[in-house]
């Protein structure tokens, strides 16, 4: 009896010795592009959209918060929506959230990325900003 999740599954390197086949789940390359999205310096953090939310709630789990994996045949296509710190450069600071989403990935899992879509959904004020434009 087999309790498998029928998620479709993404496959690594074949290596030379046979030692049998290698699979990563969507959920995997959700988390690990979430956690390097946040790494660089300018994220204020992720965002989901209110389904997301719904889940988390049901399921207790957030790692994978904003970002979409989809198997394509052209390859991975990754969709990640972020809110950015107030006055950081949006270009430079989205190129840097794909570069190092990219070298992650490919360090951790060997797999190649075909596309990162960045979606800047808002922008996060720090406290003593706000303040300071108030007063």
């Amino acid at each position: 009896m087999s309790d498998r999740n029928e998620e479709p599954m993404v496959n690594g390197d074949e290596q030379e010795a046979d030692l049998g086949k290698i699979e990563i789940s969507p959920g995997v390359i959700e988390i690990i592009a979430s956690l390097s999205a946040i790494e660089v310096v300018g994220v204020g953090g992720m965002h989901g959209g209110f389904a997301t939310g719904v889940v988390e709630k049901l399921s207790g789990r957030n790692y994978g918060k904003g970002v979409k994996v989809d198997l394509t045949d052209d390859g991975i296509v990754i969709d990640v929506q972020l809110t950015m710190n107030y006055g950081v450069s949006i270009p430079e600071v989205a190129e840097k959230v794909q570069e190092n989403i990219t070298r992650t990935l490919k360090r951790m899992t060997s797999l190649d990325v075909h596309e990162i879509n960045i979606h800047i959904v808002g922008v996060r004020f720090d406290q003593k900003d706000t303040r300071a434009a108030e007063g």
